[in-house]
C-alpha cells in the first residue's frame, strides 16, 4: 500500500524555495532539511504527472500481455477424437445398467454421437459384444481404441422416448 501524503510537505511543495525556507527554516518551525527537502518538494509537484505516466504504462504492458494471451490461446494443439461411453445407471456397485450412449469429440467439436440404447434384458455379455463392435467400427473410422474413462448418469435423465422408467 502507498505511504499516505504527508499534508504539510504537500502545501510546502506548493511554495518558492525562499518561502518555504522561510517557513520551515531555523527561523520558522525548523523542518527544513537541506538534504531531503528538495527531493520531497519537486516529488509532491510532479506526483500527478509521474502516475499518470506510470498508469498509462501499466494499462499499455497490459494490453500487449493481453494480445500476447489472445496468439497463444487461438494456437490450439491437434488432438486425437476420444469416444466417450456414457452409462445411464444407478449409484450403486450392483445396479443394472439401464442405457449406454456414446459420443465422439475431438478437442472442442462433437465428430459423432451413437444414440442411447436400452440394455434391458441385455445380459453382460451382450453388453460387451456390442461395445466392442462399435469399438471396431469407431477404431476403423477414428482410429480409437478404447474408451476415456466412463461417464455415469442418474437413469432418470434417460434421453430415450419412450424409457420404461418414465411411464411408471
Amino acid at each position: 500500500m502507498a505511504r499516505p501524503v504527508n499534508e504539510k510537505c504537500w502545501q510546502c511543495s506548493q511554495l518558492s524555495v525562499e518561502a518555504a525556507r522561510e517557513l520551515h527554516g531555523d527561523a520558522g518551525d525548523g523542518c527544513w532539511n537541506e538534504k531531503t527537502c528538495h527531493r520531497k518538494r519537486s516529488h509532491y509537484r510532479n506526483r500527478a504527472d509521474s502516475n499518470q505516466k506510470r498508469k498509462s504504462q501499466y494499462v499499455s504492458i497490459k494490453a500487449e500481455r493481453k494480445t500476447s494471451i489472445r496468439s497463444k490461446i487461438e494456437a490450439t494443439p491437434k488432438v486425437q477424437p476420444v469416444a466417450l461411453l456414457y452409462l445411464y445407471r444407478e449409484a450403486r456397485k450392483d445396479a443394472h445398467l439401464h442405457a449406454i450412449s456414446i459420443a465422439i469429440w475431438q478437442g472442442d467439436s462433437k465428430l459423432e454421437e451413437i444414440p442411447a440404447t436400452h440394455c434391458l434384458g441385455m445380459t453382460n455379455t451382450q453388453v460387451r459384444q456390442y461395445l466392442q463392435t462399435v469399438l471396431q467400427d469407431l477404431h476403423q473410422r477414428y482410429n480409437i481404441k478404447t474408451f476415456e474413462p466412463e461417464i455415469r448418469y442418474d437413469p432418470s435423465f434417460c434421453p430415450i422416448q419412450p424409457c420404461p422408467l418414465k411411464l411408471l
